[in-house]
């Protein structure tokens, strides 16, 4: 007999709130979206309308939930990353399992305290690590594992931001202030750190760092830049221009992100509004209180004495993310589509394609790892096994203490230990 479908709540129905839900309206069999909590009008509205959500699970503040009986499986917290402790300590109390968007919190206190919640109810947590669950991931553990490439060695990894991209998130958008969001590595490339833990496979013991905010500030700023691009005399020769940017992205019939992101109303009046009014607007150089850092290196000391170095960079085309792994066998090289493997013994190359046909849906982002991590969620709770989560409580929370330690590590000007000792 065919389990009945899991029955999920959201909290926060923004932009990656609606990635994930989207996964009960591809696979209805599987989840139902059940519930909605979300404080703006729109998204909340949306979400309603488009999993036809009964009206006494529709609320503005997840808070009333707590006040009710359990009516759902689990809970999707897509909230702020500074809004993330509170609902998920207070849902898993209430045996509620958590798919619980990265960062797991901003704070080493906030982690600690959500991993203690879900440890004490029993519930299970994943944490939306999405690398660690696309077929790229899963095809170049299985080589390494293999032991094709034998031991490894060391590690480079790059994290090309690309300069819109940076732009659009990390200087104009909700992430560009540490103290109101986290610092960059976490936000963005806590991703990376926690990819590299599970590539590498042995715990981190040492790290340093250096990094800063180079570029997008008020000294760069062009002669003759307007504090808007719809007001500013050299727009034509801005690589930063938000005019261009986001009528590129409509004339290209992309309703998605990032124009539902800076808009609701995905037109030319809405967009041309939303630069008028808002920050998506406003000069990259100027009038905005951008302070996370624009380009990062941490280098990485591994149990055994493996070592890798993570470069993080705002300033390179839109491309996917490249790593070399130096082993005691061959070397390997992938940019998320394709693995190159060259043997010593044998001086050959051998190149494996994992390059995956994307069907236009919503979760085809991050490689697969959108839908891949909702999948193994919901395989976790229908069949109550956790084994299907490859970033638990464990694995997110040590990771994360690799990102805490490597902040201090840039910010303190020295090299930090990892602490596995304190992991609860």
């Amino acid at each position: 007999m065919k389990p009945a479908p899991i029955k999920l709540a959201v909290v926060g129905a923004g932009s990656r709130g609606a990635i994930y839900a989207q996964y009960a309206l591809e696979y209805p069999d599987q989840v139902q979206i059940v519930g909605v909590a979300e404080p703006r009008d729109f998204y909340r509205d949306h979400m309603v309308n488009r999993h036809q959500i009964s009206p006494e699970n529709v609320t503005n503040d997840w808070h009333t939930w707590l006040t009710r009986p359990k009516f759902a499986d689990g809970i999707i917290i897509t909230t702020p990353d500074a809004l993330h402790a509170e609902p998920a300590i207070a849902f898993a109390k209430h045996g509620y399992h958590l798919l619980l968007e990265k960062p797991m919190g901003p704070s080493e206190s906030d982690c600690r305290r959500i991993v203690q919640a879900v440890r004490e109810a029993g519930v299970m947590l994943a944490v939306c690590h999405v690398m660690r669950y696309t077929p790229y991931t899963r095809l170049l553990k299985k080589i390494l594992d293999s032991g094709q490439i034998g031991e490894i060695i060391s590690v480079q990894h790059l994290e090309p931001v690309g300069f819109w991209h940076q732009a659009h998130s990390f200087v104009r958008g909700n992430w560009h202030n540490e103290a109101r969001s986290s610092s960059m590595l976490l936000q963005k490339s806590c991703h990376d750190l926690d990819w590299l833990s599970y590539i590498v496979a042995k715990p981190c013991v040492a790290v340093s760092s250096f990094g800063s905010l180079s570029h997008f500030k008020k000294e760069f700023r062009p002669i003759g830049a307007a504090d808007r691009c719809l007001d500013c005399g050299v727009a034509h020769v801005c690589a930063y221009d938000a005019k261009r940017f986001y009528f590129e992205n409509l004339e290209e019939g992309n309703t998605d992100w990032p124009l539902n992101v800076i808009t609701t109303d995905i037109s030319e009046a809405g967009i041309l509004a939303a630069l008028r009014t808002g920050d998506y607007g406003r000069c990259v150089y100027g009038g905005l209180d951008n302070d996370v850092v624009d380009h990062q290196v941490v280098n990485l000391e591994f149990e055994g004495g493996v070592t890798a170095s993570f470069t993080m960079t705002a300033f390179t085309k839109p491309r996917d993310r490249e790593t070399r792994i130096f082993g005691t066998k061959a070397e390997l090289y992938g940019n998320g589509n394709i693995l190159e493997i060259y043997d010593f013994l044998t001086r050959e190359t051998t190149t494996v394609s994992t390059e995956l046909e994307s069907d236009g849906s919503i979760l085809s982002g991050h490689g697969g790892g959108d839908e891949n991590i909702m999948r193994a969620f919901v395989s976790a709770l229908t069949e109550n096994n956790p084994e299907y989560i490859l970033s638990g409580a464990s694995q997110t929370l040590e990771s994360h203490l690799m990102v805490f330690a490597a902040e201090n590590a840039r910010k303190q000007n020295r090299v930090m230990r990892v602490d596995h000792d304190q992991l609860p």
